[in-house]
């Protein structure tokens, strides 16, 4: 059997049309109707007000903390429990990151944590100039809490949606509830440009001034004026003909994964001493990645042997407190000093099983099986 991959792009069929007609009208610059095109499906399909396509999701990202006007000596709350790309852009601003811990039902952002965090920065005469908030593997963070939370300080919250397009929150779409939100398109993402990303908002004229920035901080004027420092962060109207024809599937894809999702689940619940991450009341997960807890292995050893039999899985996401380049930050544990955080014990306990839309029932099975054998044999060794 071949290797069975964790997320690789899968296409529709429909991206080629638009491929060719931007070549055939010579539309391959980060410019044309591709792009206009991509941004109003997003819109439409999201409920975002307006929209601009980006290089990249982190590209999107570092453009909504510019535009919030993180700066030098700004402090920015982050969730610890997410990739580094969600962190990188305040680094980007020269800011400094303090890092969020979870809450042990979504594996999001602890509103516990969260309020710890404020009533500190509070004393210490230092409120942050933003929130990032992530919804991790697709599953929304509890958005009414950390909005009610961040709305009585006065904060703004960006939402990195680049895990989640197609999952909801009390029926409204990841990205469009805090101030500014952003997608990813990455290969691995539930529909991809190839590489790319997106940050929407509710007003036009952040959306202008993101574009602005996003295409060198070009003034008005018969020359080359730059008033301010500006970025090549502009989509090319290739990828977002990509991003066209992926829009069509994106509903198809969500489904899919949500039954490889369902597979693993009635597959395991019960059979297992596993914990799968919770979708919670009023809250429609894309479930861009299955992730569950194993209790009894270590899941780098499970992970080593899965990929002996050509399954490629990955452990959940190290916080990003723990990562060396962020060795200096403050981290606010929703526990005490002297408990593990939850999103420690999130990292040495999970992991991500194969979850690509092209995987078939056969293989699904498969990756079952030698899970539930290689289970039984760790901890027989034990």
């Amino acid at each position: 059997m071949n290797k069975i991959p964790l997320a690789i792009p899968h296409m529709s069929g429909h991206e080629m049309s638009y491929i060719q007609q931007a070549f055939d009208t010579n539309w391959i610059a980060p410019v044309g109707p591709n792009i206009n095109l991509f941004e109003e499906k997003v819109r439409d399909y999201t409920g975002a007000s307006y929209s601009v396509a980006t290089s990249s999701g982190t590209a999107a990202l570092h453009l909504a903390l510019d535009l919030i006007g993180v700066e030098k000596e700004d402090t920015v709350f982050c969730s610890t429990f997410t990739f580094i790309a969600s962190a990188n852009p305040i680094i980007y601003q020269s800011a400094t990151p303090i890092f969020i811990d979870s809450e042990l039902e979504t594996w999001n952002m602890s509103p516990i944590a969260l309020e710890k965090a404020l009533l500190q920065a509070k004393q210490q005469h230092q409120l942050p100039k933003a929130i990032i908030v992530v919804h991790i593997y697709g599953q929304p963070a509890k958005m009414n809490e950390i909005l009610a939370l961040a709305q009585s300080y006065g904060i703004p919250v960006i939402e990195d949606a680049a895990e989640s397009l197609g999952s909801k929150y009390y029926g409204k779409d990841t990205g469009t509830l805090g101030e500014l939100g952003i997608y990813s398109f990455n290969g691995n993402k539930i529909i991809t440009t190839s590489g790319g990303g997106m940050l929407v908002s509710r007003t036009e004229t952040t959306i202008s001034s993101a574009k602005f920035l996003a295409e060198q901080a070009k003034e008005q004027a018969p020359y080359y004026q730059h008033e301010k420092t500006g970025y090549n962060y502009r989509l090319s109207n290739i990828s977002a003909g990509i991003g066209c024809g992926q829009m069509a599937v994106l509903d198809k894809r969500v489904a899919q994964k949500r039954d490889i999702y369902v597979r693993y689940y009635e597959a395991f619940f019960n059979k297992l001493p596993v914990t799968f991450q919770t979708e919670i009341e009023e809250t429609f997960s894309n479930r861009w990645l299955t992730a569950l807890q194993f209790k009894g292995i270590t899941p780098l050893v499970l992970k080593n042997e899965l990929d002996k039999y050509g399954i490629e899985a990955r452990l959940l996401w190290k916080p990003l407190h723990m990562q060396p380049v962020f060795k200096d930050a403050v981290f606010i544990s929703e526990n005490n000093d002297d408990q593990m955080s939850n999103a420690e014990y999130l990292f040495s306990t999970g992991l991500c099983l194969p979850s690509a839309t092209q995987m078939t029932e056969a293989e699904q099975n498969y990756v079952i099986e030698i899970c539930m054998m290689l289970f039984k044999q760790l901890t027989d060794n034990k």
